[in-house]
């Protein structure tokens, strides 16, 4: 994902390249390889490594659990990786002005220095040859959701490591589940992919593809982004609703599957009563704080299409889960 940087980053382009795969894939291997490979091409390249830049207590979401308490921790996983991206926001915009970054309190400023030093300060490279060096970001994070690589490419529009402690393994088992991986047909912003087999020892001739993918991005800087605020609106009522709809007859489903079996343990009547009204009313909680959370938070556009029915199931699922809980007290309750 490429941005001519005008008056900004001297006339330089600027390109954001983004590094998405599971833990311990391979990504920072890859990411040294181009880092060397881009210097020898007189390139100013810089890592940026979440991990590093985002305090751990913000990693606790690789805790499952369930709940408001989740949603919270994803909530505020997100605003720091917008507070990755705002940083380098920043650095295009004034690439000396540190002091000022607003979001300090979010990254690890130490680490963000470590990131834009080799770009402040390349190597080999006078004044004069800096300033007009294609400038590369590597960005390495795991970008499992395509909304996560979304955020890197509304950016790029805008702007026109070893690891300390293993990842458990059931962590990683519930990341390939949730991966998706960069889908060009799907989504057309996701055109400049490539995969890469770090199986094995990386080849010269994947350094080579991926530098020639860069290469392409930065000789075909993205447009401008356009001001669609209503058409953007409208796509994220539209698909609110569509999410909610769905969600809501498939609680209707749970519901009515609760209410049988709680007949087949003889329930009495008055606690089928209460099952109901506990069952609807948890059912409606739910279903209102699903819409406002896709509302406020998620981010739908032409260009970018939701997977409604795995939207849907994930919520649901927090529903049924709620639904058993209830179903087993009331049973308990009539042994």
């Amino acid at each position: 994902m490429a941005a001519e940087e005008a008056g900004v980053v001297g006339r330089a382009p600027v390109c954001l390249c983004v590094l998405c795969g599971l833990p311990a894939a391979g990504k920072s291997t890859l990411a040294r390889e181009l880092l060397s490979t881009a210097a020898r091409r007189g390139w100013r390249a810089g890592l940026v490594p979440y991990d590093d830049l985002i305090p751990e207590q913000a990693f606790q979401t690789r805790v499952l659990e369930d709940g408001a308490k989740l949603q919270e921790m994803h909530t505020e996983w997100k605003l720091h990786r917008q507070a990755v991206l705002r940083c380098i926001e920043q650095f295009l915009e004034k690439p000396q002005a540190l002091a000022e970054m607003q979001s300090s309190c979010q990254i690890n400023i130490a680490a963000w220095e470590r990131c834009i030093q080799a770009l402040l300060q390349p190597e080999a490279l006078d004044r004069t040859q800096a300033e007009r060096a294609p400038l590369l970001f590597l960005l390495d994070d795991n970008f499992y959701y395509p909304s996560m690589r979304y955020e890197v490419y509304q950016l790029a529009r805008k702007v026109n490591q070893s690891r300390s402690e293993p990842i458990p393994t059931e962590v990683i088992l519930e990341m390939v589940k949730r991966l998706e991986s960069p889908n060009p047909q799907k989504n057309s912003w996701e055109a400049h992919s490539i995969s890469v087999n770090t199986t094995a020892k990386l080849s010269e001739c994947d350094i080579q593809s991926v530098m020639e993918l860069i290469s392409s991005a930065l000789s075909n800087p993205l447009s401008p982004v356009e001001d669609n605020t209503e058409q953007t609106e409208a796509d994220r009522l539209k698909c609110a609703t569509s999410v909610v709809h769905q969600a809501d007859q498939a609680c209707r489903r749970l519901i009515s599957e609760a209410m049988k079996t709680a007949r087949e343990n003889q329930v009495p009547p008055e606690h089928m009563r209460s099952l109901a009204t506990q069952l609807n009313e948890s059912k409606a909680t739910f279903l209102q704080n699903l819409r406002r959370q896709l509302l406020q938070e998620a981010s739908f556009t032409q260009e970018e299409d939701i997977d409604v029915e795995r939207v849907v199931k994930r919520a649901v699922d927090v529903f049924d889960r709620e639904r058993k809980e209830i179903l087993s007290t009331i049973t308990n309750e009539n042994k």
